[in-house]
């Protein structure tokens, strides 16, 4: 885990984070990075075999900085980045699992290009409308979701009272109705 401060992942800075001389082995990487003042160029065109890329605690000011060439990525974490918004993650195209646990993100409509997402943790974000969850839907191979620690648990718009025969369960339920998994429990489970 050591912070990035390079100009960008160029191919040496690549294998010496990875420990290998060809960059085609590397099927997982795991790093922390600052976007803010340092581009990590496009980096996934130098590891065409890379499956796997852990984010977590990383400073990304957008997926979009991550580039354009990790449509062969299947899994990724971005936990506690402070994103506050999924533009650019279409380019995943591949994507089965994203974890992106602790950010600020609201909304989720970026998330409908993912045609083979199975696994998704969006626990303590900013999701403030149940209705959010309608994208969801669009994820037909989705099946485990965690939506904890969002205000949609509790209530289901920002503007709405607290209503103690509201159950967040049963309104994901109804949106995304293919979830086999919600939070952890089986999703049929209120």
């Amino acid at each position: 885990g050591e912070l990035l401060m390079e100009e960008h992942l160029s191919p040496r800075k690549l294998k010496a984070l990875a420990g290998v001389d060809d960059l085609q082995e590397v099927k997982a990487l795991e790093m922390r990075v600052d976007t803010r003042e340092t581009s990590l160029g496009n980096f996934g065109v130098h590891l065409p075999n890379l499956r796997e890329l852990k984010l977590n605690n990383s400073l990304l000011l957008s997926v979009r900085d991550l580039g354009t060439s990790l449509s062969h990525l299947c899994v990724l974490w971005m936990a506690c980045c402070g994103l506050s918004d999924l533009d650019g993650i279409s380019s995943c195209s591949s994507l089965k699992e994203l974890y992106i646990a602790y950010n600020n993100i609201s909304e989720l409509s970026q998330l409908t290009w993912l045609d083979h997402l199975e696994v998704l943790d969006l626990e303590g974000n900013n999701i403030e409308d149940i209705d959010q969850m309608q994208y969801l839907r669009l994820c037909c191979k989705l099946s485990h979701l965690t939506v904890e620690g969002n205000l949609i648990c509790l209530k289901p718009s920002a503007e709405s009272a607290e209503d103690p025969g509201y159950n967040y369960r049963v309104e994901v339920q109804k949106l995304v109705p293919h979830l086999k998994y919600l939070d952890k429990i089986p999703a049929s489970q209120t």
